[in-house]
């Protein structure tokens, strides 16, 4: 999740990280602006979705990680964003990921109709964008570096000017795919959270976040130059 409560401009030396970047310390800016969210309410018909039974298998912990990753606590997740595969009509070719920022979904096509579904969160107001790119670089475990701009807005953050490690505490999580356009970095990214509460809520400065379990399953399965489709809030 974006850590970063204005918008961030160049990249840090040596980082692809970007204005997108997630948590810091994972909780220490979690929320930013959108503060709401602790009145969301969890409940819903789960009827059509995955049971928390099934939920707490597949997001269980991930021990054999250089990381080891815990277990998702599901109760804090709408059913509707537990990953699924859905009837979903495109033209696109099999592979491509389409996101779709206005119902907080991620979608891999299957082909004949089908694709995977992720749960995700978004941009929020103000800091989405829309369009076509491509998977230009895949890291495991990267290292984040703050932009200098979200330095000079939060002094907090300068102690990680030269890189955090990858780690669990670090903002991008286990895996991140680049996304380009035209051979430059966007900036914006898909990348693993851990916190599942802010699955089906726009609180990024625009890039998109998975569970960390969703997203070892879709990086595993989206080799570079995978063409991306941002869909208009």
């Amino acid at each position: 999740m974006i850590m970063d409560r204005g918008i961030a401009g160049a990249m840090g030396k040596g980082d692809l990280s970007g204005p997108c970047s997630p948590r810091l310390n994972r909780r220490a800016f979690l929320f930013g602006s959108a503060a709401g969210l602790a009145a969301l309410g969890l409940t819903g018909c789960a009827s059509d979705y995955m049971s928390l039974a099934e939920a707490e298998k597949v997001y269980g912990p991930v021990p054999d990680e250089k990381f080891p990753i815990p277990g998702v606590d599901v109760s804090k997740v709408k059913p509707q964003y537990f990953r699924k595969t859905v009837r979903y009509d495109s033209d696109e070719a099999p592979g491509t990921i389409i996101i779709d920022p206005g119902k907080y979904y991620v979608y891999r096509i299957e082909g004949e109709g089908n694709a995977t579904r992720y749960g995700a969160n978004v941009g929020r107001d103000g800091f989405r964008w829309s369009g076509e790119a491509y998977v230009g670089r895949k890291a495991e475990w990267p290292t984040w570096t703050p932009p200098k701009e979200m330095i000079a807005r939060q002094p907090e953050a300068g102690k990680y000017a030269r890189g955090m490690p990858g780690g669990l505490d670090n903002p991008l999580g286990a895996r991140v795919l680049y996304l380009y356009q035209n051979g430059a970095y966007t900036l914006y990214t898909i990348y693993s959270t851990s916190d599942p509460e802010t699955i089906g809520n726009g609180i990024t400065s625009g890039c998109t976040g998975l569970l960390s379990q969703d997203m070892i399953d879709l990086y595993s399965r989206t080799p570079l130059k995978t063409k991306v489709i941002v869909l208009p809030a």
